[in-house]
């Protein structure tokens, strides 16, 4: 359940604000659902929920502490703090073709990519992530940080069409 939701002024920049539970990872996916059911891109839900997922696990986990269940359990903003620390936001602008999942949270500890054990039953979020958006990164902010996955619709990967100049045929890479 999430603390609430904000539509931003621009139609293409949703956020919401997310409660610091395990069940945020359920809200962020619907979440999800919705913004790109909106915006006409739900062949990119897949892939944007499940690193949505991803990235608000690993909010919980590493910004807030294992396991939370109220937001009594924790000393967790639900909104920037005078000291200017961050609650766990989804963010997801469309500018076309192009998305973007943002999450912040209130940690400055950037993410870090653990060595792939498949054995383990965790470590591999974030080459989820690396394997399932076009790019991520993230950038310290004040009192936080926010790390985002760009995602593409499959059309505009493919290569546009090359037009016939004077009878010779050219071929795309």
């Amino acid at each position: 359940m999430s603390t609430g939701t904000a539509l931003a002024v621009d139609p293409h920049v949703v956020t919401c604000t997310l409660a610091p539970r395990y069940e945020a990872v359920r809200t962020a996916r619907d979440f999800a659902r919705t913004a790109l059911q909106r915006w006409g891109l739900g062949e990119l839900f897949d892939d944007v929920a499940l690193v949505a997922s991803e990235l608000v696990t690993n909010a919980l986990r590493h910004a807030i502490g294992a396991c939370p269940t109220t937001a009594d359990d924790h000393d967790f903003p639900t909104q920037p703090t005078p000291e200017g620390r961050l609650p766990i936001r989804i963010s997801l602008v469309h500018r076309a073709p192009q998305v973007v999942c943002a999450v912040s949270d209130p940690s400055s500890l950037g993410p870090v990519a653990r060595e792939a054990d498949f054995v383990a039953e965790s470590g591999r979020g974030l080459h989820l992530v690396d394997s399932f958006s076009r790019s991520w990164g993230w950038h310290p902010l004040g009192g936080g940080k926010v790390v985002w996955a760009l995602f593409e619709p499959e059309e505009s990967l493919r290569p546009a069409p090359v037009a016939e100049f004077g009878g010779r045929h050219r071929r795309s890479a």
